[in-house]
C-alpha cells in the first residue's frame, strides 16, 4: 500500500527539531509583521480601523490555507512546500520595493515617509504632508 512506512526515531526526531527552527525564525521574523507594520504606518486616527481590516483578513487567509492545505498536499505533494517558498520570494520583494522603512519616524511623520516614497508618493496629496507638519508645530507651541 502506497504512503505508509516507518520512520526511525532519529529522523523523527530531525524533523521535530526542523518544524521547530521553521517555527522559531517566522516567529522572528515573518510572523508579526501582519500586526507591527500596519500599527506603524496608520495615522492614529484610524488605527482601530486598520487593525480590526488587517485581523479580519488575517483570519480569512488562515482559514483559506487551512481548508485547503491538506487538499493541496495531496495533489502537489512536495511541490506544495515550493509554491510556499514562492510566496515568500514574491513577499519579500514586495516589503523591499514597496515598504518603506519606519524606524525611528514617529507617527505624526509617516505622510512625508509616504510622500517621499518612488510609489506610493503619487497617492499623498501635498496638503496630508503639510498639514503633519502644521499639526507638530501647534503642539510645541
Amino acid at each position: 500500500m502506497a504512503g505508509t512506512g516507518n520512520i526511525g526515531k532519529s529522523d523523527a526526531n530531525l524533523i521535530v527539531a526542523l518544524i521547530c527552527i521553521y517555527v522559531a525564525g517566522f516567529a522572528w521574523s515573518w510572523g508579526p509583521l501582519g500586526w507591527l507594520v500596519p500599527s506603524e504606518i496608520s495615522p492614529l486616527e484610524i488605527r482601530s480601523a486598520a487593525q480590526a481590516i488587517n485581523v479580519s483578513v488575517n483570519m480569512f487567509f488562515t482559514f483559506l490555507v487551512a481548508q485547503l492545505f491538506l487538499t493541496m498536499l495531496c495533489h502537489m505533494k512536495f511541490g506544495l512546500f515550493f509554491f510556499f517558498a514562492f510566496f515568500v520570494v514574491i513577499m519579500t520583494i514586495f516589503i523591499y520595493l514597496m515598504l518603506p522603512e519606519t524606524k525611528n519616524v514617529p507617527i505624526e511623520e509617516m505622510n512625508r515617509v509616504w510622500k517621499a516614497h518612488w510609489f506610493w508618493g503619487k497617492f499623498i496629496p501635498d496638503e496630508a504632508v503639510n498639514m503633519g507638519a502644521a499639526e507638530m508645530q501647534q503642539k510645541s507651541v
